[in-house]
């Protein structure tokens, strides 16, 4: 038997995902997510942004998905998956040396995890006003870095930021 999960690789915290209720901010194609049972999280340690104790490329996190919607906060074609149960787990290694994208879809088998062995707890309600933004907004010496610009004229104009192209002239 299998049973269908998406593993992703974050540096997100485990307080940052129950207080966002889930895991975002991530471009897939929310139909296929919504498809899984289960979201396994892996640590990215090296993230400038990453603040989790785990060890780079362990699972620590399980979550039954409860709906795929788009992410607050975030440019359009960025999903959070939400959650309704989770699960902590210690598990290394999850993450495959040399895997570049940070969604994939698997068996949770696969993984060597076995759900019902898990202790399971409920998902505390999220709270959107802590839902968070974007986790490098200014550069280290409070400038506007060329990836937060981005981020806001995309919100602004209702458009990817794969769509704005910042040219600077000196």
């Amino acid at each position: 038997m299998s049973t269908p999960a998406i593993v992703v690789f974050t540096a997100k915290t485990v307080e940052t995902i129950l207080t966002e209720g889930g895991t975002s901010a991530w471009r897939l194609h929310p139909d296929h997510a919504k498809a899984r049972t289960y979201a396994v999280l892996t640590r990215n340690k090296f993230a400038k942004w990453s603040k989790g104790p785990e060890p780079h490329r362990a699972a620590f996190l399980v979550g039954k998905i409860s709906d795929v919607v788009q992410a607050p906060n975030r440019d359009p074609g960025r999903y959070l998956i939400e959650f309704s149960e989770y699960a902590v787990i210690d598990l290394p290694d999850v993450w495959a040396k040399g895997d570049r994208n940070p969604v994939k879809y698997v068996d949770i088998e696969d993984l060597k995890i076995d759900p019902t062995k898990l202790k399971w707890n409920a998902m505390p309600k999220a709270n959107a006003a802590k839902v968070s933004t974007p986790e490098t907004p200014l550069a280290p010496d409070g400038t506007l870095t060329i990836a937060e610009a981005k981020r806001r004229l995309a919100t602004t104009f209702g458009v990817s930021t794969d769509a704005v192209e910042i040219t600077i002239r000196a």
